[in-house]
């Protein structure tokens, strides 16, 4: 080869290494990333997630990092060339990376091969197997606010389309009953209003749901929501007193009605579409059913003497400021025991304490990891790892440790927050099926 072909060659190789070096850079940097996230997530225990979260086809995957770049909890990273889950415990099930893959190669899950999760059997239109009868939001596995009032849109428009094809029922019937409203059964209740539905909205407390019960100032929503019949709202960051004021404004300006106060106490199908549903005051009936009841609204109780007889114990947390000079045991460890103790170690005279059964706290946010860490090492909480309550009397818990000995522990106050049971009782007496989750696609 000529010399002026050689220095056309390797002119050519230059202009192709310079070309591809911004995507090695970037690659380059994204695998960085994904080692530091690594051992940040192995550190916090956010490597084992709770429920929903994305597995990544290794077979499928091509790299392209899409995934990577779109999800804002950083929940995927890249790992020689391919996407990983890399915290999964931080997903809250947008599903971004999901729908922005190109080759179909990430699916979201629940459970995982050693935790399962119990959830109702549900269609891609939110049916259970009983035909009519919906569930949506937290109930269904999707906590997060948006993902939430996406549900609740996706769910009435799709009942709008099917009672379009299907028209007939009973003229005394209303199209529709919506149970609860949380973020879920709000969005379901504007739906239907705005697209002139017969409908009612039943909840137990009060517009808001068991977002009331989460602690002052919590910050509830991250990302914008279309709100169905209002618009959009923009905001990237509610705490939880704007958002339900916000929420009652809306309601208040379309004129959507929320009957408060009503406890659902089971729900029967009569008909082919034709429910009706049971509360305190009556009987309620319609075509339809959505169920937006959220899980957190039936806790899990720590089932231990002296437990249901207590005036002292709670298992939710609105207000801090409320406690003060007061001993005070939190039992927990996760998010909501972490923070609930957090926020009432900052109340002036409390003396906190923090029970949890694992040897070292797992899954929840690393800024919530740093504020414990903080907490402790200026001495405004003490954390008892390895620990079991035996017992709740009037003022003090008996622990436990592993090796048998037990102390009392002096106690104003008792939080619980060891999660929320499913209400399976309820779902399987109206004819929904319960599956375990074990993380298969």
């Amino acid at each position: 080869m000529d010399p002026d072909s050689l220095i056309i060659v390797a002119l050519g190789v230059g202009l192709t290494v310079l070309a591809m070096l911004p995507t090695f850079l970037k690659r380059e940097a994204q695998e960085r990333r994904t080692r530091i996230a690594h051992a940040e997530s192995l550190r916090y225990g956010l490597h084992e997630p709770v429920s929903l979260h994305p597995i990544v086809d290794p077979g499928g995957c091509i790299g392209t990092s899409n995934c990577v770049s779109v999800c804002p909890e950083e929940v995927l990273g890249l790992r020689a060339g391919q996407a990983i889950a890399v915290s999964p415990a931080r997903c809250i099930g947008h599903g971004l990376c999901e729908r922005i893959c190109p080759v179909d190669a990430i699916q979201l899950v629940f459970g995982t091969e050693k935790r399962g999760v119990d959830l109702p059997r549900i269609q891609e239109n939110f049916e259970t197997n009983v035909p009519g009868l919906y569930v949506i939001g937290e109930l269904g596995g999707m906590g997060l606010v948006a993902n939430a009032f996406e549900q609740g849109r996706q769910c009435v428009e799709g009942i709008v389309r099917e009672m379009a094809r299907d028209p007939g029922g009973q003229g005394d019937l209303d199209d529709l009953i919506v149970v609860g409203c949380g973020p879920a059964g709000l969005s379901a209740s504007l739906t239907a209003l705005e697209k002139g539905l017969r409908f009612s909205t039943l909840e137990r407390e009060d517009l808001g749901g068991t977002v009331r019960h989460y602690p002052r100032k919590k910050l509830v929503m991250t990302r914008p929501v279309k709100v169905p019949g209002y618009g959009r709202l923009p905001m990237r960051e509610v705490r939880k007193e704007e958002l339900i004021g916000l929420w009652e404004d809306i309601a208040h300006k379309v004129g959507l009605r929320v009957d408060t106060g009503v406890t659902v106490t089971g729900i029967s199908r009569v008909d082919h579409l034709h429910f009706e549903v049971s509360t305190a005051e009556g009987v309620r009936r319609a075509r339809r059913v959505v169920l937006a009841i959220g899980r957190r609204g039936v806790p899990r109780k720590l089932g231990v003497p002296g437990e249901d007889e207590a005036v002292h114990v709670a298992y939710a947390l609105r207000e801090p400021e409320a406690y003060r000079d007061d001993r005070i045991l939190v039992v927990g460890g996760g998010d909501s025991a972490v923070e609930a103790a957090l926020a009432l170690a900052e109340q002036p005279g409390n003396d906190v304490r923090l029970s949890y059964r694992g040897d070292a706290f797992s899954r929840i946010k690393p800024a919530n990891q740093r504020r414990l860490e903080s907490a402790l090492s200026d001495g405004s909480l003490e954390v008892l790892l390895q620990t079991l309550p035996r017992r709740i009397l009037p003022d003090e818990v008996t622990l436990e440790w592993p090796d048998g000995r037990a102390r009392e522990v002096p106690a104003d106050q008792v939080f619980v927050f060891i999660g929320g049971e499913l209400p399976t009782a309820f779902l399987r007496s109206a004819g929904v099926e319960i599956e375990t989750h074990f993380g298969a696609p």
